[in-house]
């Protein structure tokens, strides 16, 4: 029940958007501008749930501090689990489409607690599938996956737990 919860948070503002906008293209830029993908078609949108997993590292100055690592989360479409989400970033579908992306442009997360919204690029495909045609991916709605607290032992290792929506669209 919980995606559906957020796939209607998701679509209920948009398409109310649509109808004051004329159309559903314009109710896409209601996300912030630096993630905004004008001009391009939605693929698939899937809820991802898993975690943000950060290592205790030393930064420039010597001192320990969380350094981001990897996700790990599960692609979810009306409760059942159609992918994965890991260290690429690469998202898999169950059909075997794989996508690997770099972050081109980023919007800060509704609160502190919050991973910030992401668009990213894709710049490589494996198999054949839903993601095949995928040119970007868009991070929105996400809730957690930020650690915050000091660390004490390099090599520790520190898990955010996180949800959000990943859009996957086209050119």
């Amino acid at each position: 029940m919980r995606s559906l919860c957020t796939i209607m948070r998701t679509i209920l503002p948009l398409a109310a958007a649509a109808m004051l906008a004329g159309s559903a293209g314009q109710a896409f830029a209601q996300l912030p501008a630096a993630i905004a993908a004008l001009g391009e078609t939605v693929v698939a949108t899937f809820y991802a749930t898993g975690a943000q997993v950060y290592e205790c590292k030393a930064g420039n100055d010597g001192k320990l501090a969380w350094a981001f690592r990897e996700p790990i989360a599960t692609l979810l479409l009306d409760g059942k689990t159609v992918g994965r989400h890991y260290a690429g970033p690469n998202w898999e579908h169950m059909d075997g489409s794989v996508v690997t992306a770099r972050a081109a442009g980023n919007a800060p997360g509704k609160t502190a607690a919050d991973i910030p919204w992401l668009k990213l690029e894709v710049t490589a495909r494996r198999g054949s599938g839903m993601l095949t045609p995928v040119t970007t991916v868009q991070r929105i709605n996400t809730v957690g996956g930020a650690l915050s607290g000091t660390c004490d032992k390099a090599g520790a290792f520190q898990s955010a737990p996180y949800s959000t929506d990943y859009v996957f669209l086209r050119k």
